[in-house]
């Protein structure tokens, strides 16, 4: 999550994503609201410019507001992505549902309506509603990454400010750590939750880490030393705000601190064509493209877990003390024709290592490629293929043996995806996965899921 929130809905077990099935009435709502978008979406052009016979006038009133409202630093941005699920074959049963996301983002530089420089307030709601697709492909990782509990979650809260011309930069509030750790640009074209972030490290802790939809309060801290090497750290509290119970706590006792570490090198040359202008990628983008990228991270949790496997002499699972684990990204432009810039072939891996004393998933690995502007005329559009594996470690097979349950070693899904930007507001995007060993469990048939997903901005 996208991706995509205690355990975030895409990356838990189908057995704990069904607990969130929704009313049929919150599904119509859902579909009442994206027929509102779309009405509203028609009355204007693919530049954003009302029709004359739609009321240009108080359009253009609108507009233009919005335009001085910007220039002062002050910005209202409403995005909704809605997808439609079908289980075609496979997984845990056939059928389909709809699921969708609203997402109210307000930013406020204050250097344009203020005059402090460096200074950026950001305010992120989000309003989650529809089926699960995982109840019905069954697997472990996650087929849609804006899939979660239907509600209405404050996802970030915070205040940055940036210093010494732009090269140190300090965030403080409620945080997504995935806006800019562990993220490929390649790797954000798939709607698959483990290409948001790898389920070794969305899987752990006690309640996830801070990510869609469920987030923590903490600290972030930025440095550029130079052009290419950006040094990220983040401080946040060990388990996100909302907790299963309905409650919502900060840095309560026994909660640790999660700390998240990243290292990476972005190459980015002059001739480099600038990618479509959708926002699929929530988060920062303060760097914006770049033709390659090479990052390391790793992250750790102090406080104390329960082993999945090892018992102490009074029949209680041993208790460790810290968790952590490491990841290491890649995405680089391999090709790019000299006639048409936007044309060209990107690939991208990534490797993560767990704790498999204490989590599920011992490591994870991926990789994939993808295709800009294949098709003449569509400079925008983009094609995909990739892979993403989430491989068991051995304390969870044994304490699976332990309980007379076959448990698979693997995971795998394999994804096929195109990308058509319609407008500048409306994308549309067909997916195939296909999952081999849903949830590593070897009595579910593998699942073949198809995704029909799309994202309207006004």
């Amino acid at each position: 999550m996208a991706g995509s929130a205690g355990l975030p809905l895409t990356h838990l077990p189908v057995i704990d994503a069904m607990r969130y099935r929704p009313h049929h009435a919150r599904r119509r709502r859902g579909l009442w609201l994206v027929v509102a978008l779309l009405a509203a979406h028609l009355r204007a052009d693919p530049r954003g410019q009302a029709h004359a016979q739609v009321g240009p006038a108080s359009q253009n009133e609108s507009h233009s507001l919005r335009k001085r409202l910007e220039e002062h630093g002050v910005r209202l941005d409403i995005r909704y992505d809605g997808e439609m699920f079908a289980g075609v074959s496979g997984g845990l049963r056939q059928g389909g549902t709809y699921l969708g996301n609203v997402n109210l983002q307000f930013t406020l530089d204050a250097q344009r309506l203020i005059r402090w420089p460096g200074l950026t307030l950001f305010l992120y709601g989000l309003g989650i509603h529809g089926g699960h697709p995982s109840t019905f492909a069954g697997d472990a990782q996650g087929v849609s990454s804006i899939e979660g509990p239907t509600k209405w979650p404050l996802e970030e809260a915070w205040i940055q400010q940036d210093l010494f011309g732009n090269r140190f930069s300090v965030l403080i509030g409620r945080y997504d750590l995935n806006s800019e750790f562990y993220r490929l640009q390649s790797a954000g074209l798939f709607l698959n939750s483990s290409f948001g972030i790898g389920p070794e490290f969305s899987q752990s802790g006690q309640e996830g880490p801070s990510i869609f939809p469920n987030t923590s309060v903490g600290a972030r801290f930025a440095l550029k030393p130079v052009k290419e090497i950006i040094l990220r750290a983040a401080l946040l509290d060990g388990v996100p705000v909302d907790r299963p119970n309905g409650a919502r706590r900060i840095f309560a006792k026994g909660d640790g601190l999660l700390v998240v570490g990243e290292a990476a090198y972005l190459h980015r040359p002059s001739t480099l064509e600038q990618p479509r202008a959708r926002r699929f990628r929530i988060g920062r983008n303060c760097c914006g493209p770049y033709a390659g990228k090479f990052a390391l991270g790793a992250w750790y949790y102090s406080a104390g877990f329960d082993d999945l496997a090892s018992v102490g002499a009074d029949g209680r699972p041993v208790r460790r003390r810290g968790s952590g684990g490491v990841y290491l990204l890649a995405d680089q432009a391999v090709y790019q024709d000299a006639d048409h810039p936007e044309r060209r072939l990107s690939l991208f891996g990534e490797l993560g290592i767990g704790d498999p004393r204490v989590n599920r998933f011992a490591y994870y690995t991926g990789s994939g490629l993808t295709v800009s502007a294949l098709v003449p005329g569509r400079a925008q559009d983009e094609l995909g293929i990739a892979v993403a594996a989430a491989h068991n470690g051995s304390q969870f097979i044994e304490a699976k043996r332990a309980q007379g349950v076959r448990e698979g070693r693997s995971e795998v899904t394999v994804e096929l995806t195109y990308l058509a930007q319609i407008t500048s507001r409306l994308a549309v995007q067909p997916d195939l996965q296909l999952v081999i060993s849903p949830n590593t469990d070897p009595t579910v048939k593998n699942a073949v899921a198809f995704t029909l997903r799309f994202e309207l901005s006004l």
